[in-house]
């Protein structure tokens, strides 16, 4: 068992046998081949799924908007996260979730752009259950670019400009982006998250500032599933990760709120914790969640 600010954290999987026995987190020092495995794999499968484009900026890995100033500010980004920022294209949406345009992760998350061009983008968030009905959060790894180290649900990204992540029919493509991004981060295998388990419950709209320099302004799908996973977390996205159930979250929160050994939720996640969280729990313990889907509503929350 291990702690952070005095909340008790349970290790989801057995460590490699090269790590201390007593060990009570999940460390990239003790996961080192697997995150290569994990890296790679993520790349290979970003770029074999993408539509076939040619765009300027390709060959320089950088946006076409960005000046040399730019590059040289954004210097030290983590290697990782920067790829990550200048090849994902985000999907663009008005505020219908409408589709209207395509940009790179990078300039959809600079609030000077999000700001002057009121750059809105799709994205999900994933809340997944064991057996138990406890909900599995993450803790962002200090390498993210947006909100590094807060607490937030199990998964939360967004679907890319691809054939297979931009269908609209039940949500599909979301759906598709989330079974991605929970091996990219997570290391859990799309056979443990068949992607019709999924339950698209609603959909909400903020915007949220990171930094003096980044920030967030999504279209939002809320995704859950209740699943008995294996979890293997690739350290360049993940610091840590824990099951809480009703009451442990709540301790969580007064923490957070007391400003307690610096503990922080993302933003996007404490929206859902206090508008929808407690009664769709309640649906997921009664086996009723899609009684509690309304995927018509656009919720605009701040």
């Amino acid at each position: 068992m291990s702690s952070i600010t005095g909340i008790r954290f349970q290790n989801l999987l057995p460590l490699t046998s090269s790590a201390a026995a007593s060990s009570s987190s999940i460390s990239s020092s003790s996961l080192p081949f697997k995150s290569f495995l994990l890296k790679s794999k993520s790349l290979f499968r970003a770029h074999s799924s993408r539509p076939f484009s040619v765009h300027a900026s390709s060959f320089t890995n950088t946006p076409s908007t960005m000046s040399a100033a730019d590059v040289s500010a954004d210097a030290g980004m983590d290697a990782v996260q920067r790829r990550l920022m200048f090849d994902d294209e985000c999907i663009l949406v008005d505020e219908t979730d409408r589709v209207v345009g395509h940009d790179t992760k990078y300039n959809c998350h600079l609030m000077e752009k999000i700001e002057s061009e009121n750059l809105l983008h799709r994205a999900f968030s994933v809340f997944l259950f064991n057996s138990k009905y406890e909900l599995l959060l993450q803790q962002r790894s200090a390498t993210k670019v947006t909100f590094p180290l807060v607490w937030t649900n199990t998964c939360c990204s967004h679907p890319l400009y691809r054939d297979s992540e931009l269908i609209e029919e039940n949500a599909l493509g979301v759906r598709n982006a989330a079974q991605r991004k929970l091996w990219d981060e997570l290391g859990i295998p799309a056979e443990d998250v068949p992607v019709g388990q999924f339950i698209p419950l609603g959909r909400m709209l903020y915007k949220a500032p990171s930094d003096g320099k980044w920030g967030e302004h999504e279209l939002d799908y809320l995704l859950f599933t209740v699943r008995d996973v294996n979890v293997n977390p690739n350290p360049d996205e993940v610091a840590d990760v824990k099951y809480v159930n009703r009451e442990e979250l709540k301790e969580l929160l007064r923490k957070a709120d007391a400003g307690e050994g610096g503990l922080k939720l993302s933003p996007w996640f404490r929206l859902v914790v206090d508008n929808f969280l407690m009664k769709w729990w309640d649906h997921v313990e009664k086996g009723t969640l899609k009684e509690a889907a309304d995927m018509k509503t656009i919720h605009k929350l701040t």
